[in-house]
C-alpha cells in the first residue's frame, strides 16, 4: 500500500506546481485575467473523456505485457516532459502580453499554452486511470477504505511536499522579484520535480501488478466474442441508474471541494498580502488537514459508520468550514487563514475517503477500467468546471462588490451551495443495487450482440 502511494505522492506534487504556482503566476505576475487563466488551466481537466478510453484500453489491451503498469509509466514520462514545455509557452504569453497587449501574437501563444495543457491532461489520464484500476485489481472490498486512506493521504502529502518545495525554492525571490528571476527559479522547479515524479512512479508500480493483481481471476470473460469493447462498456455503463446518480454526485461534490482552486493563492496574495512562496504553502496547511481526515476516515470512520455516511459527514463539514474561510478574509490575519484551511482540509479528507471508497466499490470486474475512467471523467470535468467557474465568479464578484473580500466570498458561498446539493444526491446512491444491476447489464449487452 505504501509503495503504491509513491505515485500519488508524485501526482500531488505536480498538482501544486500547475494549479497552485502557475495559476498564481499567470494571474498576478503576468497579468492574465483570472477567467482566461482558469480556462487555460482547466483544459487539463476538460480532456477527461480520454480517461474512459484509457481505462477500457487497460482492460483489454495490455501494454508491455501488463494491463495497468505500462500505461501508468508511459503517462508519467509524457506529462513530465509536457509540463516543462508548457511552462516555456507560459513565459511567451507573458512576454507578448507585456510587449503588445492582447494582440494576435498573445492570443496565439495562449492557444499554444492551452493545447499543451490539454496534452498534459491526456497524459495524466493515461497514468492515473489505469493506476486507480490497479487499486481495484489488488484489493478486496473490505480493504479498500484502508488502501484509499494510505494512497490518497500520500496524494495529499504530495501537495504538502510540493507546497513546501516551492516555498523553499522561491523564498530567495522575496515579495517583488523580476520576471527574469522568477522565470529562472520556476524553470528549475519544472526540471527537478517532474524527474522526481517519474522516479516515484517507477518505484511505486514495479512488480506490483504481476505479483498482486487479481484481474484475470475476477474477469469471467474467456470467449473472445465476449470481449468488452468500448461500445459494449459504454452501454453497460449507461444501463445502470446508480451510475447516473453517482456520476452526478461526483461532479457536484468535486465542485464543492475545488471551486476555490483558481482563487486560493490570489486570495492569500491580495487579501492577506502574502508573497508567492507563502501563498504556495497554503496548500500545505490544507494538505495536512486533508491528510489527517483521509487517514482518520479510512481507518476509523468508514469501517465503523460505512462509506456513504462518512462521505455525508465530510460534505456537511466542508460547508461549515467554508463559512470560516470567508470570516478569515474579514480578519486579514494570515495565521487565521492557515488554521481555517487546516479545518477545511480535515473536512475535505473525510469527504474524499467516503467518496473514493464508494467509487472503487462501484465497478464491475470485467469493465473496472471503464468504470474508473467514468468516475475519473466526472471528477476531472467537475474540477475543470470548478476552476473556470471559480475564476469567472471572482471576476463577476469584483464588478458587483466594492469590498474585495466579498468578491472572493461569492466564490466560497457558491462552493458551499454545490456541497449542499451533493449531500442530497448522495442519499440516492446504493452499492448493492449497482452491483446487482451491473452483472445483469454485462450479460444483457453481450447476449443482445450475439442475437
Amino acid at each position: 500500500m505504501l509503495r503504491l502511494g509513491l505515485l500519488q505522492l508524485g501526482l500531488g506534487m505536480m498538482s501544486v506546481l500547475l494549479f497552485g504556482l502557475l495559476n498564481r503566476v499567470l494571474i498576478k505576475e503576468l497579468g492574465v485575467p483570472a477567467t482566461i487563466a482558469s480556462v487555460v488551466l482547466a483544459i487539463t481537466l476538460f480532456v477527461a473523456p480520454a480517461r474512459i478510453w484509457f481505462g477500457q484500453l487497460s482492460d483489454t489491451r495490455p501494454l508491455f505485457g501488463l494491463h495497468r503498469t505500462g500505461y501508468v509509466l508511459l503517462g508519467a514520462v509524457s506529462f513530465a516532459v509536457i509540463a516543462f514545455v508548457a511552462v516555456q509557452a507560459m513565459w511567451q504569453v507573458g512576454t507578448s502580453l507585456e510587449a503588445f497587449g492582447w494582440s494576435g501574437m498573445t492570443y496565439a501563444w495562449t492557444v499554444v499554452l492551452a493545447v499543451l495543457f490539454g496534452l498534459y491532461g491526456i497524459a495524466v489520464g493515461a497514468c492515473s486511470t489505469p493506476f486507480a484500476t490497479l487499486l481495484v485489481d489488488v484489493t478486496d472490498e473490505e480493504d479498500r477504505s484502508k488502501i484509499v486512506g494510505v494512497d490518497w493521504s500520500m496524494l495529499i502529502a504530495g501537495t504538502i511536499v510540493g507546497g513546501i518545495t516551492i516555498g523553499v525554492m522561491l523564498r530567495q525571490l522575496g515579495t517583488d522579484p523580476s520576471l527574469a528571476q522568477l522565470q529562472s527559479s520556476i524553470n528549475r522547479l519544472f526540471v527537478v520535480v517532474p524527474l522526481v515524479v517519474v522516479g516515484l512512479a517507477l518505484a511505486a508500480t514495479w512488480g506490483i501488478e504481476k505479483k498482486y493483481s487479481r484481474y484475470s481471476l475476477r474477469s469471467h470473460i474467456a470467449d473472445p466474442t465476449q470481449e468488452i469493447t468500448l461500445n459494449r462498456a459504454w452501454r453497460i455503463l449507461t444501463a445502470n441508474r446508480q451510475t447516473r446518480f453517482f456520476f452526478s454526485f461526483l461532479i457536484v461534490m468535486t465542485m464543492g471541494l475545488f471551486l476555490q482552486d483558481a482563487i486560493l493563492e490570489p486570495y492569500g496574495g491580495e487579501i492577506f498580502k502574502m508573497p508567492a512562496g507563502a501563498t504556495a504553502t497554503l496548500n500545505a496547511f490544507w494538505g495536512i488537514g486533508t491528510l489527517i481526515g483521509i487517514l482518520g476516515a479510512g481507518f476509523w470512520l468508514a469501517p465503523r459508520f460505512g462509506k456513504r455516511l462518512t462521505a455525508q459527514i465530510g460534505c456537511q463539514s466542508v460547508v461549515l468550514s467554508l463559512v470560516l474561510v470567508v470570516l478569515a478574509g474579514f480578519s486579514g490575519n494570515p495565521r487565521f487563514l492557515q488554521l481555517v484551511l487546516l479545518i477545511f482540509g480535515l473536512a475535505s479528507g473525510i469527504t474524499t475517503t467516503g467518496s473514493v471508497t464508494l467509487m472503487l466499490d462501484l465497478t464491475a470486474a470485467e469493465t473496472a477500467g471503464t468504470f474508473i475512467g467514468a468516475w475519473g471523467l466526472a471528477q476531472a470535468l467537475a474540477r475543470g468546471l470548478a476552476t473556470v467557474i471559480g475564476g469567472a465568479t471572482l471576476d463577476i464578484g469584483r464588478k458587483m462588490a466594492t469590498n474585495v473580500v466579498l468578491a472572493y466570498g461569492f466564490v466560497f458561498a457558491l462552493q458551499a451551495l454545490f456541497m449542499i446539493v451533493a449531500i442530497s444526491l448522495l442519499r440516492r446512491v446504493s452499492v448493492q443495487e449497482f452491483q446487482m444491476n451491473a452483472k445483469e447489464a454485462i450479460v444483457a449487452v453481450i447476449g443482445s450482440d450475439r442475437d
